[in-house]
């Protein structure tokens, strides 16, 4: 099948005509057919990375009409948009993309787009609405709790006060950007609170992180809370605070909340609090399924979060069978 030979469809999707291309010979009635859906993530060093994959395979398995090529970035945006290329290459059906960075990733998607294979994104965003779907998280509603939770252990709303370490996961990434956004929205508005460090980035790195916060407890002998934009971050800070016996001295707040990770370091003390932020990759794959079979999907879907604190994070360690 050369990659020419497409039939193209038209369905609404959110209200807004959207047209998807199909290769021809295929029609939306032969669920039979095999699709090649190609899945580029950024990488699988990250834990919240790893669970993304394991859920997308998991997905995959229930669909015997379906196969799945998930590539690795290795972190690296140039390795991603050659990833894509690839698939590309390979006459996919479908392409799902966790992109790196939007900016970097952009130009590789518009490419799988004029070669007729519809998109959905992942997670993060890329600079083009030509893609067929967004799924992830909201993540400034993500920062907005956070830093609602912030200001009510800090004293509440008028009366909060405290120094803040705030760790970015990447300065290129919107995710990042929205997580500082959200957050701040309600720890701006109070005089009593001191940002200590400026847009310091571990990207996503628990190491790296751990550096960061060793130079902010050196520099600064007091620090009350700190806000990791994920959950290996915010522990990476924990420990290099609990390193020099200064980890009582605050409190830590993170993002994700993997039942074997961030809901395990609430459950110990070693965090605060932690927010989901669901990996999309499950559902991800069912829209592009459905989007293959013609039927009718939404041009975004956000993903739902929750606070998980002392209080619920026995319940969702139980309900995973980690006590």
């Amino acid at each position: 099948m050369k990659r020419r030979d497409f039939v193209r469809l038209s369905v609404l999707a959110a209200g807004a005509p959207l047209t998807i291309y199909l290769p021809l010979g295929v029609s939306p009635a032969r669920a039979e057919a095999k699709w090649k859906i190609g899945f580029s993530q950024v990488t699988t060093i990250e834990p919240w990375r790893v669970q993304f994959n394991k859920d997308i395979e998991a997905e995959a398995k229930k669909h015997p009409e379906v196969e799945l090529i998930i590539t690795d970035g290795e972190d690296k945006t140039e390795k991603q948009v050659a990833d894509v290329e690839n698939l590309i290459r390979q006459e996919i059906n479908a392409l799902l993309i966790s992109p790196k960075e939007s900016a970097g990733l952009t130009g590789v998607v518009e490419q799988a787009i004029d070669a007729k294979i519809p998109v959905i994104v992942l997670d993060r965003n890329v600079e083009t609405d030509r893609y067929a779907q967004f799924i992830g998280g909201d993540n400034v509603v993500i920062g907005r709790a956070a830093g609602e939770h912030a200001v009510k252990l800090l004293g509440g709303p008028g009366a909060a006060k405290g120094k803040l370490v705030e760790i970015w996961g990447g300065l290129g990434t919107q995710a990042s950007h929205d997580r500082h956004d959200g957050f701040h929205e309600f720890t701006d508005k109070e005089a009593g609170i001191e940002n200590l460090l400026d847009q310091q980035s571990a990207d996503w790195k628990q190491a790296a992180a751990y550096d960061i916060m060793a130079t902010a407890l050196r520099n600064h002998e007091k620090i009350d809370l700190v806000y990791g934009h994920n959950d290996p971050m915010a522990y990476g800070a924990y420990l290099a605070a609990k390193d020099v016996g200064r980890e009582k001295e605050m409190m830590f707040l993170g993002v994700d909340a993997l039942p074997n990770e961030g809901v395990t370091w609430v459950h110990n003390g070693e965090l605060t609090a932690t927010f989901l932020y669901p990996t999309p990759g499950a559902e991800g794959l069912r829209q592009a399924i459905k989007l293959l079979n013609g039927e009718k999907i939404e041009k975004k879907i956000v993903l739902p979060t929750m606070t998980v604190t002392k209080e619920n994070a026995d319940q969702i360690m139980k309900e995973n069978g980690l006590l």
